[in-house]
């Protein structure tokens, strides 16, 4: 199966191109969590393109590498990520989450390969005070939640929309390399507590992708982290596995942020991955255990 990956040079897609080529991410686990067979030496003809390989805003290129490429499923992952960045920036935030995405649509179509289109949980309101399920009613409160939601509304009634939420991988710097630094060094933290998710390890999504690759599902799906928890908690609980004590973390609202974010995010945003459950038997691992696997993998590497 020929595979086209955009955004690839990011965490998701670092992890991805690693687990379609056979190997499992420093910070992963087989794909067999999700009931699915390890990868088989050659089973995927993969092509990775980071931005600099293909940018998605330019519709003419989109198609002639697609056309050349000629994939049997593309996985979307480019995207404008710079939530507050966004608030000041809608014209950028429109042409890559939403206008790059019908690009690479309309280029699917042509060559007639499928399309798995990576959202968020951002596309919620997260006022609803329960975790959500894919078919809950979308309500964005920021430029890129709307963004990305009418990038979802890109796709075609055949493609594959995977929503997941607070993602950390170890391509690039997160806030767990920053706790994972606090847990070392006895450093004092402040996150919120009044923002509720779910931390998603990178190469569990990644596994989540394999997934849908093979089996192609048509609609939304969620794929996250299983289980709730504050910025406060899931930094208080990396914190304690690099050696340190959750004391260091002091809990604070957003209202006491200084400077306050640009943009407005869910306040209770959790997701649950109901339907990746039904097709595949087991949900994605619990956060605690997908924050343990990074921070165990950075503190490895001698550095973070």
């Amino acid at each position: 199966m020929r595979i086209l990956i955009t955004g690839a040079g990011g965490q998701v897609g670092t992890d991805l191109s690693q687990v379609l080529g056979g190997m499992i991410p420093p910070a992963g686990r087989a794909t067999a969590l999700l009931g699915a067979d390890p990868v088989a030496d050659g089973e995927f003809d993969l092509h990775a393109l980071d931005r600099a390989g293909l940018d998605i805003v330019d519709a003419e290129l989109v198609r002639t590498t697609v056309e050349a490429i000629g994939p049997d499923v593309i996985v979307h992952l480019a995207a404008y990520t710079a939530v507050d960045r966004a608030e000041l920036d809608v014209p950028g935030a429109t042409a890559i989450n939403e206008i790059g995405t019908g690009n690479v649509v309309a280029a699917a179509e042509v060559v007639g390969a499928h399309v798995i289109y990576v959202s968020t949980d951002y596309v919620f309101a997260g006022n609803l005070g329960r975790p959500l399920v894919e078919t809950d009613a979308t309500g964005p409160l920021s430029v890129y939640g709307a963004t990305k939601l009418a990038g979802e509304a890109m796709c075609r009634g055949t493609d594959t929309i995977v929503r997941t939420s607070w993602v950390a991988g170890l391509a690039g710097r997160t806030v767990i390399n920053l706790a994972t630094d606090a847990g070392r060094t006895g450093r004092a933290l402040r996150f919120v507590d009044d923002q509720i998710g779910t931390l998603t390890a990178s190469a569990d999504l990644a596994a989540g992708l394999v997934a849908m690759i093979r089996r192609r599902p048509a609609g939304v799906f969620h794929v996250a982290g299983a289980g709730a928890a504050s910025w406060h908690e899931v930094i208080s609980h990396a914190v304690v596995e690099a050696g340190g004590s959750a004391d260091q973390v002091t809990p604070i609202t957003t209202a006491d942020l200084n400077p306050q974010p640009a943009a407005t995010r869910p306040s209770y945003s959790p997701l649950v991955s109901q339907r990746l459950a039904e097709i595949e038997g087991v949900p994605l691992p619990e956060w605690q255990d997908g924050v343990a696997r990074l921070v165990a993998a950075l503190t490895s590497e001698g550095g973070s």
